[in-house]
């Protein structure tokens, strides 16, 4: 066995260090996440040579900035451009009350594998995607990763090893147990609660549920998580037996500092689709083959699935997970949420 780290360990290595603010090596370029850089860090990196910021291309669209390759927009910085220059571009929080940022200047043409690879990694990393990227000789001591081995590393599908399991009673069904799973590639650990002892040859009632710590430990009224996880529990207990699926992907998979940021934006009047793409990130970051694993680790193959969400469906059903019945999982909408669920009705297609 060697001692030397593997792809994923390596990746998972970047990941961290562009949380802490050390940039890392991609395909000859430097590059570091603008939300944790300091300023004794990036005048390094321009020490070495013209940086870029590599945005995704739902952040130029934004800004007017042209993005010419898919995904993404290299903007110039300029000579004289600092910190909060770099951050008032990535943070789309100051947008109304600065919205001339520009005019940006973007380039064409050359190499996009480090930049592309780079906002990946931000992304993963649930950071906000806008990386400096500058061309640089290999650095010592700083963690360096090929771009396409990063992409694809990224891209698969992590192996979720069980970890523990306990009997642990509540209120919804005394005869449930909690399951922990460890993904391989040093991400976010899974949860899964069975309730009673559901038989493996027949389909099982389940649910795949996004973490929402606002909802489900808060009781916030912005969304309907914490009802649904309650809901689908409550359904569970009264029918002696289910399972469901604690997925860690909060904010439909761009954590919680982004989901605030979000909400910040949703306070200036924009709705849950068009604040993610303000941030740069798609409508919605998760990785549900997840929870295709975790059924298939729990002895699973069949589900009757509670969801309002079709992509959920399509998901399992592509992943070799045959899904019975869909059942609705309807429950009260409230003042403070009913704009957050017509929009997932109109623009993410649950069926509300």
């Amino acid at each position: 066995m060697s001692l030397i780290p593997t792809l994923a360990e390596t990746v998972s290595r970047a990941r961290t260090d562009l949380r802490m603010g050390l940039p890392v090596m991609i395909g000859g370029h430097l590059a570091a996440a603008v939300e944790t850089l300091s300023p004794a860090r990036m005048a390094a990196m321009q020490a070495l040579g013209r940086p870029v910021l590599a945005i995704t291309e739902r952040r130029a669209e934004t800004l007017k900035a042209r993005a010419y390759d898919a995904g993404l927009a290299r903007v110039k910085v300029p000579g004289d451009a600092d910190l909060r220059w770099l951050r008032a571009i990535a943070d789309p929080s100051g947008d109304l009350m600065t919205p001339m940022k520009g005019p940006l200047f973007t380039d064409r043409g050359g190499e996009t594998a480090p930049h592309l690879a780079a906002l990946a990694l931000a992304k993963a990393a649930q950071l906000l995607p806008a990386v400096l990227v500058v061309p640089a000789p290999l650095q010592p001591g700083l963690t360096s990763v090929e771009p396409g081995p990063l992409m694809a590393q990224l891209a698969s599908e992590a192996a979720l090893n069980p970890v523990a399991c306990a009997r642990l009673p509540l209120g919804a069904a005394e005869r449930s147990r909690l399951h922990i799973f460890r993904p391989d590639d040093g991400g976010e650990e899974h949860y899964a609660v069975e309730i009673g002892d559901p038989p493996r040859d027949q389909p099982v009632l389940a649910r795949l549920h996004s973490a929402c710590f606002t909802g489900d430990v808060l009781g916030s009224l912005k969304c309907d998580c914490g009802p649904q996880l309650h809901s689908a529990l409550n359904l569970m207990g009264s029918q002696g037996q289910g399972v469901l699926l604690y997925l860690n992907q909060e904010g439909r998979g761009i954590g919680l500092a982004n989901k605030m940021r979000a909400y910040a934006l949703q306070n200036q009047g924009f709705d849950t689709v068009e604040a993610n793409h303000r941030l740069g990130f798609e409508d919605d970051e998760r990785d549900f083959r997840i929870g295709a694993e975790l059924l298939r680790r729990l002895g699973f193959d069949r589900v009757r699935l509670l969801t309002n969400n079709p992509r959920k469906v399509a998901m399992l059903q592509g992943h070799g997970i045959e899904v019975k019945e869909r059942v609705p999982l309807i429950v009260a909408r409230n003042r403070h949420n009913t704009d957050y669920l017509d929009v997932k009705a109109e623009k993410s297609g649950h069926l509300l």
